[in-house]
């Protein structure tokens, strides 16, 4: 295996000229999905590449082949075995067929460590999509994490808690893990974890969940592609790290098995 450099980009299979990378530099219109390759394997690959296909046919009126993608992948990591890969769609032109820019870095991992969350007044408009131009989720990240907090929480208006600046966040409320019901990104872990659930046979729910009621929960946790980790406070109030059903979720999602690319 070769030694992976900080960043390797390829457009369309192939390296980039500068002109080339102008388009997605200079226009935030596109959308990405973001895995983490352990083993030349990941984690909910055919959700990933379901996800880059729904994403295009709407935001350009045509789908993306998932096996074109794979190849891709494949051909941006090498002979790498374990890395970060972010696959980004965009248009390099008005009324051009999409282009698909694979990025390969070295591999990330979520911190172990009970995760400190702070809310703040933001939900990122067309939730449902991973699209680019998150300059408000990079702000308040940024911002929470200079004041000693490891994640902003995303809360409407009204209270309306809906996820994290790049995480989805759950809550436990008994022997139930709860999901907020707000608009929101589907994060591929998420969609894995309440399979593993279903399999294990513990219930989960959506439903609101406002920031009147946190302390009514037994424990919360986040996760995303890089991984899962118990979350102990948010603002001032503190959770158990330990929360039995939090254990076993975190337990749950490591046991999830990955696909091969």
């Amino acid at each position: 295996m070769t030694d992976l450099p900080d960043l390797r980009i390829e457009l369309d299979g192939r390296a980039p000229t500068a002109e080339e990378l102008f388009a997605p530099l200079m226009s935030n219109y596109g959308h990405f999905t973001a895995m983490q390759v352990r083993g030349r394997a990941v984690r909910g690959l055919d959700l990933h590449l379901t996800r880059l296909d729904a994403a295009t046919r709407e935001l350009f009126g045509t789908g993306l082949d998932g096996d074109r993608v794979r190849e891709l992948i494949r051909h941006a990591l090498a002979d790498t075995e374990d890395a970060a890969v972010r696959v980004n769609v965009f248009a390099p032109a008005p009324g051009a067929a999409p282009s698909v820019l694979v990025s390969v870095r070295p591999p990330m991992t979520m911190p172990t460590t009970p995760q400190a969350l702070r809310t703040v007044p933001y939900q990122r408009p067309v939730a449902h999509l991973k699209h680019t131009g998150g300059f408000a989720q990079g702000f308040y990240r940024d911002q929470v994490q200079r004041a000693g907090f490891d994640e902003a929480l995303l809360v409407g208006p009204d209270g309306t808690v809906s996820e994290g600046t790049i995480t989805n966040v759950a809550f436990i409320a008994g022997d139930t893990v709860v999901w907020p019901d707000a608009p929101a990104l589907d994060g591929i872990s998420m969609l894995l974890l309440r399979e593993a659930l279903d399999r294990a046979g513990r219930p989960w729910r959506r439903s609101a969940v406002r920031t009147a009621d946190l302390a009514s929960y037994d424990g919360s946790f986040v996760i995303n592609s890089r991984g899962i980790a118990p979350v102990s406070r948010i603002d001032d109030l503190a959770f158990p790290p330990d929360a039995p059903l939090v254990t076993e979720a975190v337990e749950l999602f490591h046991s999830i098995p990955a696909d091969a690319l």
